[in-house]
């Protein structure tokens, strides 16, 4: 009879013991999904920080130079005597080039502004679908103006994702200047004001920003990203005003020519 009371009391003691052990199990399980969780959020946060970077910072840096060698343009001697300054005149607008827009996904050419660093160059390409921004650079809005038009030639970037092509927009200060080279020369661009606004402001990026459907008589360019740096809540405007022109024969503006030698491999 013992023996029976006794085997009841083990097996009573036995379950309890497992009843007790399978909410501790259950918290097991769930602390190791939760860990689990947070090491791949983790890992995903440096694939965006980081790796998207590192894949868009090459691709970039090989379009950059594929365009620039295909162009070449002169460079000075910089061992010679600097040439006496010639006074700075508008560029006459009969003779400022514009080029036709060029299929989705194409270079237009490439922005340099030293603002954002003595090596600063990026790649400006039709579009501002993800396939583009997200590897190649800076996007034109298709329907903006081209570099040198009349309007508003309007570009978006990543701020700190894909490259952070624009991730020092907060940085410029009026009077920066802003190059762009095309296949027919370098437009100097002057960095006007920026603004913040809502991301469903598309009026932007019209000829006139912010006026749509007024006709434009100026020479813009604007760039738009994300803000804050981290977020998207808002979008980050830039506005630039065209200040002059120089054909790719004449070499580039004295400001970029050290870096634009060492790309085209003259450095």
């Amino acid at each position: 009879m013992s023996n029976v009371l006794n085997r009841r009391a083990s097996v009573a003691q036995e379950t309890r013991r497992t009843r007790r052990g399978r909410p501790l199990m259950a918290v097991q399980v769930a602390g190791e999904l939760l860990i689990t969780l947070g090491v791949i959020a983790v890992l995903f946060v440096a694939w965006q920080l980081w790796w998207t970077n590192v894949e868009a910072d090459a691709a970039q840096e090989s379009a950059v130079k594929q365009f620039v060698q295909q162009h070449q343009a002169p460079i000075p001697d910089a061992s010679a005597a600097p040439a006496p300054a010639a006074p700075s005149a508008p560029a006459d607008p009969a003779n400022v080039p514009v080029a036709s827009a060029p299929a989705h996904g194409a270079a237009i050419g490439v922005v340099y502004i030293p603002r954002f660093g003595a090596n600063y160059s990026r790649p400006i390409i039709e579009g501002t679908s993800p396939d583009v921004i997200d590897t190649l650079g800076l996007g034109r809005y298709a329907g903006t103006a081209m570099p040198g038009a009349v309007g508003n030639f309007a570009m978006a970037g990543h701020r700190q994702t894909h490259g952070a092509v624009l991730d020092n927009i907060h940085t410029l200060v009026p009077g920066d200047k802003i190059y762009v080279q095309t296949a027919d020369g370098f437009y100097t661009y002057v960095f006007r004001n920026q603004e913040i606004v809502l991301p469903d402001r598309t009026d932007v990026i019209a000829p006139v920003p912010t006026q749509p459907g007024v006709a434009p008589d100026q020479r813009l360019l604007t760039m738009t990203s994300c803000n804050p740096r981290f977020g998207s809540e808002e979008r980050i405007i830039a506005y630039s005003v065209f200040d002059s022109w120089q054909p790719l024969s004449a070499g580039p503006p004295a400001a970029i020519a050290q870096q634009l030698a060492a790309l085209q491999g003259k450095g």
